[in-house]
């Protein structure tokens, strides 16, 4: 479905079309107007953990180059940007002074939007933890909870008044799992212990960051982007078909069941609960107050198999061989059905708010040949998950925008520059920015909306 004009018809004349990018994978001037390290600025800078040891220093320099980046936002026609703000622009130390001059860029960026009549979608948190906390035991440390929400604060009450939806959290499962549990992300720990005490930690300060904007500004939406894992079983065997739902628990049911039932799973507390840290009185309220929309970030399926290691520990999973034989440049098997069957299985599992399809993109690392970036396969990858949020609209679903990742090619944390997602190709050693083949195909779809068959829901 390339035709632009079909898939167009398919999508209520109000569903919002956007692109995403996040602080530290565009902004660069790492060191500019009062910025301080974050834990990616030295987890890149360290041998071995970064690809080349690539790092967010200069980036896109969007930060130097934020009126040409709004100008190029605006060409393609899109009617959301989602953008994340760098807490350690804001607040350098994690706690303590506000830096002004932080919060004067962000609040340029959601002027600019404003004056182009695009929607300000911002994220509070996209991974970049002030240093300093680290010191505290960042994500592991209660502290880091109450100084997420101190932030949450500070911003809220000096841009809310410009933004359309906040974010608290951005994707985390890739902050918790990825970065306390499997040591691919900042700070690269691979110790369960500490991913525990990072998951409740995190769902607090999500609870706590949404009463601190709530507090400033109650009509503000408020939500939370998860990625969502669309979990398969490798085979039909009882042990397999167990394992994907263990697998479940883990990667999706420990998000979504305290922010959305106010409890953890089952099965997981059986196994693991021993091990979290103390939930203390009130803990669970916080993090399940209602919220006004969530987002999902999707890519690619999951595939498990049981793992039948004696005394391994929950969830007690293998990944399974993927099933079809598609697969982007960064090795991620293409399914789009399986967003599909991920978002029926979430909205049977909970009472969900409206979602938006907050990033989903393929990385193809196609260059620029006379001027021209055919990147036909990312065009095919994100028309096909489009169509497949029509479908999920058709059946009735509340999915209300599909932003696509990424704007622009951008650092792709553990892997550096190397894999490019943008829908804008960027020569990192000019900074000359390209609409591609897919941006083009973007904006033909982006300029037959906002329009007139406005449907209820």
């Amino acid at each position: 479905m390339t035709d632009t004009r079909m898939l167009a018809e398919r999508f209520p004349g109000d569903f919002l079309f956007g692109v995403a990018t996040a602080a530290f994978q565009i902004e660069g001037a790492s060191k500019a107007d009062g910025r301080k390290p974050s834990i990616w600025d030295a987890f890149s800078n360290m041998p071995g953990r970064v690809f080349q040891r690539h790092n967010g220093d200069v980036a896109c320099d969007h930060y130097n180059r934020l009126e040409q980046d709004l100008d190029l936002i605006a060409s393609l026609g899109v009617g959301g940007y989602r953008f994340s703000i760098a807490w350690p622009r804001i607040v350098p130390d994690g706690v303590g002074a506000v830096n002004e001059k932080g919060l004067d860029f962000y609040e340029r960026l959601v002027d600019g939007l404003k004056a182009r009549g695009i929607k300000a979608f911002a994220t509070l948190y996209h991974w970049d933890l002030p240093l300093m906390l680290a010191g505290d035991g960042g994500w592991t440390a209660r502290s880091t909870a109450d100084a997420f929400a101190d932030y949450a604060r500070i911003v809220t009450a000096r841009l809310g008044d410009r933004l359309d939806s906040v974010a608290t959290f951005n994707e985390p499962w890739c902050s918790v799992w990825l970065s306390h549990l499997y040591g691919i992300h900042a700070p690269g720990e691979r110790n369960l212990d500490a991913a525990l005490h990072a998951l409740h930690i995190t769902n607090l300060a999500h609870g706590l960051g949404v009463q601190a904007i709530r507090a400033e500004r109650p009509n503000l939406p408020v939500g939370i982007v998860l990625n969502a894992h669309s979990i398969y079983p490798g085979s039909d065997a009882p042990a397999d078909t167990a394992a994907a739902e263990r697998a479940n628990d883990f990667h999706n049911g420990v998000f979504f069941g305290p922010i959305f039932k106010g409890a953890y799973p089952e099965a997981f507390m059986a196994a693991l609960g021993h091990r979290m840290p103390e939930i203390a009185a009130g803990d669970m309220a916080a993090i399940s107050q209602p919220l006004d929309w969530w987002g999902l970030n999707y890519y690619t399926p999951m595939r498990v198999a049981d793992d039948p290691t004696p005394g391994v520990d929950f969830p007690a999973t293998v990944t399974a061989p993927p099933v079809y034989p598609e697969k982007t440049d960064i090795g991620w098997e293409i399914h789009a059905p399986a967003m599909a069957d991920l978002v029926r299985r979430l909205n049977r599992d909970y009472a969900l708010p409206p979602c938006y399809i907050t990033e989903n993109g393929a990385c193809f690392n196609i260059g620029v040949v006379d001027g021209v970036v055919d990147d036909q396969p990312r065009l095919d990858y994100i028309a096909d998950h489009l169509a497949v949020t029509a479908e999920l609209i058709a059946e009735g679903y509340p999915m209300r925008g599909y932003f696509a990742w990424s704007l622009m090619d951008n650092f792709e944390w553990a892997e550096g520059y190397r894999m490019r997602f943008g829908m804008v190709h960027v020569d990192y050693e000019t900074q000359v920015r390209t609409i591609k083949k897919s941006g083009h195909w973007y904006q033909s779809l982006c300029a037959q909306f906002p329009k007139g068959n406005h449907r209820g829901g």
